[in-house]
């Protein structure tokens, strides 16, 4: 039969209570405490510091790490604030934590605080995040460019110009400027003679 310690309800330890025995806590501790055996924290119990031991049933209030080997319960009415590292921990409805949950693993013997910057420091060391890529603008093709207009065929006579002109302009075609004027080419001296006739 395992032995077992009773620290009673209006009793107030403070220092490090450490043993090989069960221990029941009723009252209130402040210090470490670090037992072989199981610790029960009963509803009227508070615990001030780290807690450690093989099963760790909570139903009062820890102000500190818990640390089991086996098992880490919390009951309804618990209330937790500190890191809770245990292969195996069970949380019942009503039960409060305020701190980092790891499973896994039995227990190496070390404090609980050790635990504790472990499982913090990867959140220290985060990713930089980066910014969203922009999707690249749309590449708008360059707009076709307009056929050149051939200039207006001429004539050699002087007669069939203006049809040969209206009949090669395309109909699109834009002019610049005013239509060259029609005259017919004269000789040199036949507009004396000209005048002459009408004479």
């Amino acid at each position: 039969m395992a032995l077992l310690t009773v620290i009673g309800r209006g009793v107030r330890i403070r220092g490090r209570v450490t043993g090989e025995a069960d221990l029941t806590i009723e009252g209130h501790i402040e210090g470490e405490v670090a037992v072989s055996g199981d610790v029960t924290i009963e509803s009227g119990g508070l615990v001030g510091a780290n807690v450690s031991g093989r099963v760790i049933v909570v139903r009062g209030a820890v102000r500190g790490d818990l640390e089991a080997e086996d098992l880490v319960r919390l009951e309804e009415g618990a209330r937790v604030v500190g890191d809770i590292r245990a292969p195996r921990i069970a949380i019942a409805k009503g039960g409060l934590v305020r701190g980092h949950v790891q499973t896994g693993g039995s227990s190496s013997g070390r404090p609980a605080t050790a635990s504790r910057a472990k499982v913090e420091a990867p959140a220290v060391r985060r990713a930089p995040v980066a910014p969203p890529r922009q999707a690249p603008a749309p590449v708008s093709a360059p707009a076709p460019r307009a056929a050149p207009v051939p200039a207006p065929l001429v004539a050699k006579s002087a007669v069939s110009a203006p049809r040969a002109v209206a009949a090669a302009a395309p109909a699109h075609a834009v002019s610049k400027g005013p239509p060259p004027p029609v005259v017919p080419a004269l000789k040199k001296g036949a507009k004396a003679a000209l005048k002459k006739k009408a004479q």
